[in-house]
């Protein structure tokens, strides 16, 4: 038996749930993100992250 989580949303709920926003509150939310993030996006990367990342590239022997 699985309890069931009332704040959680259903599974078919979490699969879309995009579908419930309208186009115009999806706009204003992705051009409010892309502001709150721009400095973000701007930054140098981290030595140690940019490190991981080529490691993540290189091909496995």
């Amino acid at each position: 038996m699985t309890k069931t989580h009332p704040e959680r949303p259903s599974e078919a709920e979490a699969a879309s749930p995009a579908a419930s926003l309208s186009p115009s509150v999806r706009r204003h939310l992705g051009q409010n993100l892309r502001a709150a993030y721009a400095d973000t996006l701007a930054a140098p990367i981290n030595q140690r992250l940019e490190a991981l990342v080529k490691q993540l590239a290189k091909p496995k022997p």
